[in-house]
């Protein structure tokens, strides 16, 4: 069945621009951000695969070439190469960085997907 839907979380990237992505989730540990997904332009990046087991998925972006933000208000840990953190407290005495994450309240969905575009603020949200 090539045209079989598949439950993941995923974010394209709609820039001209190569684009870093990290994501935090609930998970049955506690809260836990990854990162990096090097997304180039206009292609997408599956960030979790398999039906989504959380409500509430936050995203983080960076583009590389130009320097522009996609972020939020709640605050996570990132490092500067890839990486994967538990926990989203403490974060510079961890000797991690913080930003602000935007919140996707997927309402439960197996699947979601987050569109990045030039436009600052824009960040389209569809399941």
């Amino acid at each position: 069945m090539p045209n079989a839907a598949h439950a993941d979380f995923r974010t394209c990237n709609g820039t001209q621009n190569l684009v870093g992505v990290a994501i935090g989730y609930r998970a049955k540990d506690g809260w836990v951000t990854e990162g990096w997904w090097q997304i180039p332009a206009n292609t997408c990046a599956t960030l979790i695969e398999g039906p989504l087991q959380s409500r509430y998925y936050y995203l983080y972006a960076e583009d590389a070439a130009r320097g522009g933000r996609w972020t939020g208000d709640v605050e996570m840990c990132v490092a500067e190469n890839e990486f994967k953190i538990p926990g989203v407290k403490d974060c510079y005495a961890r000797g991690y960085q913080k930003m602000g994450f935007k919140e996707y309240d997927t309402g439960r969905q197996a699947s979601w997907m987050v569109q990045l575009s030039d436009t600052p603020g824009s960040q389209e949200s569809q399941n």
